[in-house]
Parts: structure tokens; C-alpha cells; sequence
């Protein structure tokens, strides 16, 4: 052993009870190339531990990388395909912030003040803010798609549920060089570069560098040079690891950058201009999008390392921390038209420490942990609404500067909470185990907003500066709440034997409450006329209150037929309160027009439904030694209902509303071949996706809402022998299916506005046909 190396390991195995200051989140390898479809078993880390997909009495599903790969997967959204009840998908107006809904629970709206209702974890790190959160796939090892709350062990805000996007680990034998290249229609071309060496064998270093371009589905067609839904990408990720390969203690210190420069992603129109009478483009994917400032910029990053040490046979010390940051600065054009008119220049800026503990224990017949989390985060935004005058001269046929108002608004929310929790498993028999967990959670939420309107040109934030005439300040507002909850989970299983679980579950999510950071103080209503509108008043108006969720499940499990079957089924109740419903609406603050939040406890709801996997190797050796023809699918049902919705005039409207982002059924099914040919393996594989009706809001929207529609894949993969070659060709969305993923409307039952003049009904697409061809060497 080398010098170094010794006393390096000398220094670790002393220091093994003194090193857990450390940063992010173990990585537990699966046997690369392990997928649902290949008969090979999973192994997942959904309750913190290693263990068989099979075992885990939790609905899950586990995509590795391999099977992501073959599949063409370019991003984190399109692992909703493959997840029954499952929507992932960018929000409007945005390349690179997630929208996410699991069983009809999540949140649409990413400014600050609205926590998600889905946790997004990269290595076990949580990602505070849904900015920046639309991750690539590439160097990952897989990812899993936890269903229903999560609370005991994935404590913030994972009401709905989970995904966990896993990293591949170095390679600790020799050094690695794997290199994948992907060319494909609207000059798509991707090149990511993966490197890792050990140095000795306790030291290991690896990084990834990713370069992602697409150009456009569309263009914009007012502002020369500019694409629509483009794709301009940077990405890197950097790892160390030191120890483990034996040694009791492994530290893996990592660090990742993204930064995305792609053009505005603007909507399409539904209807005419009403000022202009601009008409409704023909191609979907353009846009007369006028705004272009801010430039958009998106920067993503941040730090992790985590320390394990094996304490003993049974006890294991482990620390997760971390340090990440992005700004956002994005221009989102509402009216999609080039006058000023709902015109919202925004950034968002975000920045989060965490730090957790965790005790193992392993016996026999006990397994489990206890731990401490604590994360201190700060969220801000700001943005500008420019309005136009309702008295200015109509602008010319295809729209004109119109002269107008600015309507500001700035929040700040900084949110600090600290959690202990546990969670045990024991085994009465070899048969009969018991899973008992809870958490205890402090969430303390300070929030500062800021609004006020009759302010012209840009705000200094976005390089203007102010020329204030009679400014308006509606909210001047600072405020903060603590919310306390105990969480608990709790699950009984049967195993009949290895390959088959019976299990029924109960658990308890919960999500924060806060202060909806684009509210108007003066909408607040007055309690005491004499006394006038009172801090209290506002404070009362601004807040809402945590929403909380009881949820049922029983499922099953298992591998038949000498692993040729695997089955997963889970039906599930939810019993949903103080449902959390934020929303934007045209307002008049000091009588002049402006755009306001509306946050409300409004609704308590049913959530009920079923789900099913299965994965099935249909023939083996049927064209040659090693061939096989297989078939997975998914099918979730979900029969989301409102039983009390308190509208903004006090009346019970639940029989009016809907789940948003939430088709009653999603349905997915693949047939693949893999056959033995020119010295490897090829493997062709073709599936269809099939999304029921999908509502973008509570309100039923004719115009926005999605119809059922079915997508078609197809990909055509053969990698040598060695697995060191690979090339395939992928196309997604074959028959070029267009579909409405998200959408802005700002008009009333009869046609006309209640924000701006021209009028807002706007729709964003998923992505059209694509075709591309992907090659992978590794060395």
C-alpha cells in the first residue's frame, strides 16, 4: 500500500466517531444494467437502508439507469411515464423548474411561501425550491418514485410523495472513461463526458460534464433570433470519495453546477388579441412574445458530503449535509403578444443549508434509525407586471408598445425547521414484521412582501429605474408563524415465503403553512370598522395554514413463476384536510388594475385509488442463447374528489371544482425484445403512454384542460458484449401528439379580461415528435 493511502486510512479509522461533519448522501449502488424488466431484483434505499424492491411494504417504482438509457430518457419529467399517478413536468413559462403531483397531491405555483407537495431528492439531499429542479439524466445510477406521504423519513413537505434521483458511484477497481454522444431532429446535440480513477485504494475521484443543446420547436416571431422551447445547457458534476472498499468509515464529498441559458419558454394563444385582434397562430410552438428582459439565466448549484462509519457489527453513524444556491432570472410574457401588456420580468433566488443525523441499527430481527434534521433556507422573488392604460391608443395589428403601469412585488421567506425522527422494523417471525416510525417537526416560517402599483417602467432589480407618480403600496407586510406536527407511520407485513409480501400501512403528511407572498394588504378584510384595517388583519388575510393528510394503503408484492413475473399492486384512501389553494387574479389595488394572490384553506378531500406494475419475461432463448421478449406496464387510477370547497364568497362550491394535474387514470405498457446479434445484444423495445383527462386548475378550463390523449415510443438500442459500445435510436411521441402540459387564463365566464387588455388564455405543449440517435464508449 502506498504511504499515503496507509497513513490516510490510519487517520479515517481514528477519527471514525469524529468525522460526521459532513455533506450528502451515501449512494447504494445496484448492480448496473439491474432494471424492473430484466428479471434482475432492484435494490432500493426507500426507508434508508438497503433492501430488495420486494421487501419494501412502500407503493414504489425503481427505474435504473440502464433501463432510463435504453429508453431515451432525456429528464427527471420523463419518469412520469413510467410511474402510475405520477406528473412531472416543467411549470409554465419554464425550462427548468418542476411542477410535481403524486396521487393528486402537489403544487403548481413555485414562487416562495408555497412549499411543493412532492420532495425532489438528488443523493438523498432534499431540494427546498422547485427551481432548478428538472434534472438531466445522465451518470445516474437510478430513480425512485416514492408514493404517498413520506413524512417519517423524508420529512419536509413529501405529502404526496418522493422522487429520489441516485448518482452512479465511482468505479473503485480501475480507472473509467465512458463517453455518450446523442444527435437527433431540431439539432439536438448532447455530449456528456464521464472520468473516475481510483488513486488508491481507499481514494477515488470522478466527474461528469454535460453539454445539452436543442434548438426549438418554435420560433418567436417578433424578436429576431429567437427559438421557442430550446435547449442551451451546461452541466457538471464533480465526486471524491474517501474510504469504504473494506475500510469502516466511506466520506463522498460532491459538488454539482447547472446553468441554463436556453431562450424564453413562451405560451401559445387560444384566442385572439382583444385590443389588436391578433390571431391565433397556427403552430403551437411559436409565440409573438415580446418581452426579453431579464435575458433568461438559470444557475444551479451546490455541495454535499456524507460521512458513514460502521460503529460496530449493528450500529451505524451516518451524516447527510449540504449546501446548494439558484437564481432564476426569466421574462414571462402572460398575453404572449408584443405589446406591454401582462408582461412579468421575475427572479428567484434561493439558497439552503441542511444538515441530517442518522443512527442505524441492524440486528436479527431489529432494523432501523433514529435521526435529527435541520435545514435553514431563504427564498426570495421579485417581479414587475406591466400593465397597459385602458385608455392608451390601440396599438397597430400586431401589437404595438402600449404605455402602461408596473405592479411590483417582492416576498421573502426564510424558513428554519428542525425535525427528530425514527423509524423500526421487527420481525416477529421469519414471516410477520412490524414498521413503526414518526417525526416530529418545528417549522418556523418568516415571511417579508412587498407590493405596490402606479409605478412606470422597469424596477431597478430588472436595470430600470423608478419614476414613481402617486405609488400605491398595497402590502408592506412582515410576518412569521411556527407550525408543529408529529407524523407517524406505521405498517404490518406478510411474507408467505422470499418472493411474495402482503402489507397494510397507515401514515400521516403533513405540509407547512405561510404567507402567500403576492397578496394585497389593502384586499384584506376590515374586522372592526372603527378601528380601521389592522396589522392583524393583514396578517390573518396573508396566512394560511398547514394542509395534513391521513393515508391508508394495502398492497402486494411479489415474484412468480421463477422470477419470469413480478407484480405490485396497492390500493390506497386519503383522507385530505385544509387543502392549501393558492391562486392569481386580476385585482384593483387604489383603483388601479394589478395582479393579487389568494391563498386559502378552502378545501377538505377524498383521495382514493389503485395501482398496478408488472414486469414479465414472456420467452427466453426464443432467437438464440440470452434472448428474451418482455413486457412492463403501469396503470394508476385515482378518484380525486373535493367535499368542501370554500369559495372567496363563503359558499360551498366542492361539486364545482377539480384536482388539478391530475388525470383520473395514466396507463403505460412497453413490449421489448432483447436478441443476441454482432457480437452483443440488441434490444427494441415500443410502448404507449395513456393520460386521461387532465384539468390545469380547480376551475374546469375548456380552452387549457387536456382531453385523454396516448403517446408513442420507440427505441432501438445494441451494446456489445463487453459493455464498453452502445448505440441506439430513439423516437419519442411518434405520432406528434400535441398536448396542453400547463397553461395561464385571466378570462371570465363572458370572454373578456380580468387582467390586461388584450386578454390571457395561454397554453404550454409537451415536447412534438423527436427522433435521435444516442452512442455511448466506454473505456
Amino acid at each position: 500500500m502506498h504511504p499515503f493511502a496507509r497513513s490516510l486510512r490510519r487517520a479515517i479509522l481514528a477519527t471514525s466517531a469524529l468525522s460526521m461533519i459532513a455533506f450528502a448522501p451515501p449512494v447504494f449502488a445496484q448492480e448496473e444494467g439491474a432494471s424492473a424488466d430484466s428479471g434482475d431484483e432492484i435494490i432500493v434505499t426507500a426507508r434508508r437502508r438497503d433492501e430488495r424492491l420486494i421487501d419494501v411494504p412502500i407503493a414504489v417504482t425503481a427505474i435504473s439507469g440502464d433501463a432510463l438509457s435504453k429508453a431515451g430518457a432525456i429528464d427527471i419529467t420523463d419518469v412520469a411515464n413510467m410511474a402510475p399517478n405520477t406528473t412531472l413536468e416543467n411549470s409554465r413559462g419554464t425550462n427548468s423548474t418542476l411542477t410535481a403531483f403524486i396521487r393528486g397531491v402537489g403544487q403548481q405555483d413555485p414562487v416562495p411561501g408555497f412549499e411543493a407537495g412532492v420532495g425532489i431528492y438528488l443523493d438523498d439531499v432534499y431540494l427546498n425550491r422547485p427551481q432548478g429542479a428538472v434534472l438531466d439524466i445522465y451518470d445516474v445510477e437510478r430513480i425512485e418514485v416514492l408514493r404517498g406521504p413520506q413524512g417519517t423519513l423524508y420529512g419536509r413537505n413529501t405529502i404526496g410523495g418522493a422522487v429520489k434521483y441516485v448518482t452512479r458511484a465511482l468505479n473503485p477497481d480501475s480507472p473509467e472513461l465512458r463517453i455518450r454522444g446523442t444527435l437527433g431532429t431540431y439539432k439536438q446535440a448532447d455530449l456528456v463526458v464521464t472520468a473516475s480513477a481510483p488513486i488508491s485504494d481507499i481514494v477515488r475521484v470522478g466527474g461528469s460534464v454535460a453539454r445539452l443543446s436543442r434548438g426549438g420547436f418554435g420560433d418567436n416571431l417578433v424578436i429576431a433570433g429567437l427559438e421557442n422551447y430550446n435547449k442551451d445547457v451546461w452541466a457538471g458534476r464533480g465526486t471524491i470519495e474517501l474510504g469504504g472498499n473494506g475500510a469502516p468509515v466511506l466520506i463522498r464529498i460532491s459538488g454539482d453546477y447547472t446553468r441554463d441559458k436556453s431562450d424564453p419558454r413562451n405560451g401559445h394563444r387560444l384566442i385572439p388579441g382583444l385590443v389588436s385582434g391578433a390571431p391565433v397562430l397556427d403552430d403551437v410552438y411559436d409565440t409573438r412574445a415580446g418581452l426579453n428582459d431579464p435575458k433568461q439565466d438559470v444557475k444551479a448549484y451546490g455541495l454535499a458530503m456524507n460521512v458513514s462509519a460502521e460503529l460496530s457489527d449493528n450500529v451505524t453513524l451516518r451524516s447527510i449535509s449540504s449546501w446548494r444556491k439558484d437564481t432564476s432570472f426569466t421574462p414571462i410574457d402572460f398575453d404572449a403578444l408584443p405589446s406591454v401588456d401582462v408582461d412579468v420580468p421575475a427572479v428567484y433566488r434561493n439558497e439552503q443549508l441542511s444538515q441530517e443525523f442518522q443512527l442505524l441499527y441492524e440486528s436479527d430481527r431489529l432494523h432501523g434509525l433514529v435521526g435529527f434534521y435541520y435545514l435553514d433556507a431563504k427564498a426570495a422573488t421579485s417581479f414587475d407586471v406591466l400593465l397597459g392604460l385602458a385608455g392608451a391608443a390601440n396599438p397597430p395589428a400586431l401589437g404595438g408598445p402600449l404605455p402602461g403601469l408596473n405592479a411590483y412585488t417582492a416576498g421573502d421567506v426564510r424558513t428554519k425547521t428542525w425535525s427528530v425522527f425514527g423509524d423500526f422494523t421487527f420481525d416477529f417471525t421469519d414471516q410477520l414484521s412490524l414498521s413503526v416510525g414518526g417525526r416530529y417537526t418545528n417549522d418556523k416560517r418568516e415571511a417579508f412582501v412587498y407590493k405596490a402599483t402606479r409605478i412606470t417602467g422597469l424596477s431597478p432589480e430588472f436595470g430600470g429605474t423608478l419614476t414613481p407618480f402617486a405609488i400605491a403600496v398595497a402590502t408592506n407586510f412582515r410576518g412569521d408563524r411556527t407550525f408543529k406536527e408529529f407524523t407517524p407511520r406505521a405498517s404490518l407485513s406478510f411474507k408467505p415465503n422470499a418472493d411474495n409480501l402482503v402489507y397494510a400501512s397507515y401514515s400521516k403528511g403533513f405540509k407547512g403553512g405561510g404567507f402567500d407572498p403576492r397578496g394585497s394588504g389593502t384586499s384584506a378584510p376590515i374586522s372592526n370598522p372603527a378601528a380601521g384595517r389592522t396589522y392583524d388583519d393583514i396578517y390573518n388575510f396573508l396566512a394560511f395554514d398547514p394542509e395534513k393528510v391521513d393515508s391508508y394503503e394495502i398492497g402486494y408484492k411479489g415474484s412468480l413463476l421463477d422470477r419470469r413475473l413480478t407484480l405490485s399492486l396497492a390500493g390506497f384512501y386519503m383522507d385530505y384536510k385544509d387543502v392549501q389553494i393558492p391562486g392569481s387574479v386580476g385585482c384593483l389595488v387604489g383603483g388601479v388594475q394589478s395582479f393579487c394572490g389568494i391563498t386559502t384553506n378552502a378545501a377538505k378531500a377524498r383521495l382514493q385509488g389503485i395501482e398496478a406494475e408488472a414486469n414479465a419475461i414472456l420467452a427466453r432463448d426464443f432467437a438464440g442463447a440470452g434472448s428474451t421478449f418482455r413486457f412492463n406496464g403501469a396503470l394508476g387510477f385515482v378518484d380525486a374528489k373535493y367535499k368542501r370547497f370554500i369559495g372567496p364568497t363563503g359558499v360551498d362550491v366542492a361539486d364545482q371544482r377539480t384536482f388539478q394535474n391530475t388525470p383520473k387514470w395514466t396507463v403505460s405498457g412497453t413490449v421489448a425484445a432483447g436478441i443476441p446479434a454482432m457480437g452483443g445484444n440488441i434490444d427494441v423495445s415500443t410502448g404507449l403512454v395513456y393520460r386521461s383527462l387532465t384539468h390545469q386548475f380547480e376551475v374546469p378550463i375548456p380552452a387549457l384542460d387536456q382531453p385523454g390523449y396516448v403517446l408513442w415510443d420507440a427505441s432501438l438500442v445494441w451494446t456489445a458484449d463487453s459493455g464498453d459500445y452502445s448505440i441506439g435510436i430513439h423516437g419519442k411521441n411518434l405520432t406528434d401528439k400535441q398536448y396542453i402540459t400547463s397553461g395561464y387564463n385571466y378570462q371570465n365566464a363572458a370572454g373578456g379580461s380580468t387582467l390586461g387588455l388584450e386578454g390571457v388564455q395561454t397554453a404550454f405543449y409537451g415536447n412534438p415528435r423527436q427522433v435521435f440517435v444516442t452512442g455511448t464508449v466506454k473505456f
